[in-house]
């Protein structure tokens, strides 16, 4: 098995970038693709391969990864989360990351957060907890390191 596969079948074919399903039959070099990409530029720090579409893995070389929060969720000022995952994975400790204004709106951010976590820092046990504050609700994730 080629590393492809072996990153592509621990990652559930979904790319990392945009949580997109990856086609295993699509050529590698079609923008849908996949691809292996090294999640940090960082030479000295242990790289982790991960599957992104080719077009994902080739935009981010250009510019910043963003994880866009999905337009469903009602959230106010959503953190950016590549830097939230970052920190905690580093640090672990908590993150206050979005506010909402129902607590049915912060369960439903929280419930994604730590779906999406599961697969953009895997390994990391994150937890996400939504709390009252200044009449709205907080959405805060959790990490142990």
């Amino acid at each position: 098995m080629s590393l492809l596969d072996d990153v592509a079948e621990r990652d559930g074919w979904r790319c990392w970038v945009c949580d997109e399903p990856v086609d295993a039959e699509m050529s590698v070099n079609d923008p849908r693709g996949p691809s292996v990409d090294s999640r940090t530029a960082d030479r000295k720090a242990k790289l982790t391969e991960r599957l992104a579409h080719r077009a994902c893995n080739t935009r981010k070389g250009a510019v910043k990864v963003v994880i866009a929060w999905p337009d469903r969720l009602h959230v106010i000022e959503p953190a950016p989360l590549i830097t939230v995952a970052e920190r905690l994975e580093r640090k672990g400790g908590r993150e206050l990351v979005a506010r909402c204004p129902r607590r049915q709106d912060a369960q439903e951010a929280a419930d994604w957060l730590v779906d999406r976590f599961s697969r953009l820092v895997p390994g990391l046990p994150v937890t996400a907890s939504v709390e009252p504050g200044g009449g709205q609700f907080l959405v805060a994730l959790a990490a142990r390191r």
